[in-house]
């Protein structure tokens, strides 16, 4: 999800889903940034994918016919049916203004009903928060099972498989700061040669037992969940690591638009991936041995070093691909008031969506660096991985038939046919993770857990807060009628009072008139809001509305993958008449301290969680990139 196109190449690559609006060259462009971020995690699977799926299936028991053709035919109608048919023909024309993901799903749901829906929140919240666990789980299972790739080539060197993942990670997650941009355009080459290496492979060992073909038929797939019981749906979890980062196609939409993803999934990655899993399976058949590492086996030893190398080359990719997700969707977040404010720095002066957050990314690396300690291999990081990408599948269904069925104006029983038959397939492979619960599948349940609590509560903290204030705040218009009987002294310059309700006074302009007993010549009353759209045209940033004489209430729109900064949305008002001067006008700014309370709303530990997070909190002045040095604190004390 790493932002390498900027948004306006974006939407031209997209042309509202039709491809206009760009030369043949863009399109290209475009096809080729797709391979090398999009399919990064996806591509990356042939890696461990078939092989756990086979053991899993095998459990102990040698390897049969049976066992590797139902195998195939899982995985090649999982990429068919929930990748192929879900994200790359139906949900990558869910666009939000051409953007993509949960967090736009979840919004245009809202749209659609035309009001906030707690269950629709819910959705948003928990596939968003499983992608976050995917972006802790993805580095980590991906490195590491690149790197075990040198056990086969130098057994000695087993024991320094944990220690070099380790130090790839910490490589990795140390260059974010500087961002993707100088990276980025070798993206797309590696992983060209990364996917015609993984056809070729496959073509190579496709020949070793072209029996192996026959797979194509779901017959194999249906007779091996029909004859294995419990073991075929614990195989199923398995074969879903096949299709992991297929959600990445629709996150990334806004980067390179539909018409490019698709072409680059349909005439390159998916042929290449499944050429491979065939490759390994004509390999396993002939050879049942192979399957202790069948991706590794492809190759000679002479040529087995090298493609360690590019394996790890491909992981880091993909890997940087779900790191730069993970800061794209908590700014989405922190937009739409999920979470606090995180300190955001930009990367690029010609990409807006090229982000570093820094307290996120040393959060990620602490949780990739105990998950690769935890589990120290990739086989038992696998029984982690499918629980968070299906659960956020299963999140992306149910959304997807509210879009369907009230935004494109589908009938309930038309939607309900289209879209029930993938949420009955995610559901039947979450149920397949939960079997492994206690194996590793609890790690991304209960981050999740975890993610979902921090913000439920939030979003509960912040609305009891907003009620306690507008009990004691006065109305505007009630104060200026009350300063226009009895005027305060006057002073120069223009003063702007941050709100988020323009019709109650700001608590920093009452306190500068109950203790500073004096009134700017020029008053803004200031509110800031986040569109349900990913971004707000110019035309329509700025709204001002004439008080009185001495004050405007001014409100900024913002999109929600937007940087909201306030001087340079304040400049457009010229236009509409206001003479700003950054250097003759002060923002007042209102903070908080927060105590508990015992009749706050929330348990106790509940408060104490929402003063801790708000503690945690980015300052507002550089979150709105404020100039500090035009900024007057006023502290006021509140119980919640």
């Amino acid at each position: 999800m790493a932002a390498s196109v900027s948004s306006t190449e974006a939407q031209e690559g997209q042309g509202s889903g039709q491809g206009t609006g760009q030369g043949t060259s863009g399109f290209w462009a475009l096809t080729l940034g797709s391979i090398g971020v999009v399919f990064g995690d996806i591509g990356t699977s042939p890696l461990y994918a078939f092989r756990e799926a086979v053991g899993g299936a095998a459990h102990g028991q040698p390897v049969t016919r049976i066992m590797v053709l139902g195998v195939l035919s899982l995985i090649l109608w999982a990429l068919f049916t929930v990748v192929t048919a879900k994200y790359v023909l139906l949900l990558l024309r869910a666009d939000n203004n051409g953007e993509g993901g949960t967090l736009s799903l979840m919004a245009l749901g809202q749209r659609a009903i035309g009001r906030r829906s707690w269950p629709l929140l819910a959705l948003g919240v928990v596939g968003a928060s499983m992608f976050i666990g995917d972006s802790m789980i993805t580095p980590a299972i991906s490195v590491l099972s690149a790197v075990e790739g040198l056990k086969l080539a130098t057994p000695h060197l087993e024991h320094y498989v944990v220690p070099l993942t380790i130090l790839i990670l910490v490589l990795l997650f140390s260059v974010q700061s500087s961002g993707t941009a100088r990276v980025a355009s070798a993206f797309g080459p590696v992983m060209v040669l990364w996917f015609a290496g993984l056809a070729v492979m496959g073509l190579v060992h496709i020949t070793d037992d072209p029996s192996v073909l026959a797979a194509i038929n779901p017959y194999y797939a249906l007779q091996f969940m029909l004859t294995h019981g419990t073991i075929g749906l614990v195989t199923l979890g398995a074969v879903f690591l096949a299709v992991t980062g297929g959600e990445a196609l629709y996150a990334d939409l806004g980067h390179f638009g539909r018409k490019p993803i698709q072409s680059g999934w349909l005439f390159f990655v998916l042929p290449a991936l499944l050429l491979n899993y065939f490759g390994q399976g004509a390999l396993v058949l002939s050879d049942p041995s192979a399957i202790e590492n069948s991706f590794y086996r492809m190759v000679p030893d002479v040529l087995l070093l090298p493609l360690v190398g590019l394996a790890t080359a491909a992981t880091v990719i993909a890997s940087q691909a779900v790191i730069t997700g993970a800061y794209s969707l908590i700014s989405q977040a922190v937009q739409l008031g999920l979470l606090p404010r995180f300190e955001v720095r930009y990367t690029s002066e010609t990409h807006a969506g090229q982000i570093y957050l820094p307290r996120v990314n040393r959060l990620l690396l602490i949780g990739v660096l105990l998950l690769v300690l935890l589990f120290r291999t990739s086989s038992g990081l696998a029984s982690a991985y499918g629980i968070a990408v299906s659960t956020t599948m299963v999140a992306d269904g149910i959304m997807g038939f509210i879009v369907i069925w009230k935004l494109w104006n589908w009938r309930a029983a038309s939607a309900a046919a289209l879209i029930l038959p993938f949420v009955i397939v995610d559901m039947t492979f979450f149920s397949a993770n939960l079997l492994k619960l206690f194996e590793g599948a609890w790690v991304p349940l209960l981050f999740g857990a975890v993610m979902a609590t921090m913000i439920w509560t939030w979003r509960r903290g912040a609305a009891i807060l907003i009620a306690k204030t507008r009990r004691i705040e006065v109305p505007l218009r009630d104060l200026i009628h009350s300063l226009e009987k009895r005027p305060p002294h006057i002073v120069k310059g223009t003063a702007v009072f941050l709100t988020s309700d323009p019709s109650f006074v700001p608590t920093a302009l009452l306190h500068n008139l109950k203790h500073n007993k004096v009134l700017h010549e020029h008053n803004v009353i200031l509110t800031i809001e986040t569109a349900p759209t990913p971004r707000v045209d110019l035309s329509e940033r700025v709204n001002m509305e004439k008080v009185s004489d001495k004050f405007t209430a001014v409100r900024l729109r913002f999109g929600y993958m937007e940087s909201p900064n306030v001087p340079k949305a304040l400049a457009v008002a010229r236009k509409l008449g206001w003479q700003f001067d950054i250097m003759a006008t002060s923002f007042f700014v209102s903070r908080r301290s927060l105590k508990p309370s015992a009749q706050s709303g929330m348990p106790q530990w509940q408060d104490h969680l929402f003063i801790a997070m708000s503690r945690s909190a980015n300052d507002a002045t550089d979150y709105f990139q404020i100039p500090t040095g035009r900024v007057v604190e006023v502290g006021t004390q509140v119980t919640i």
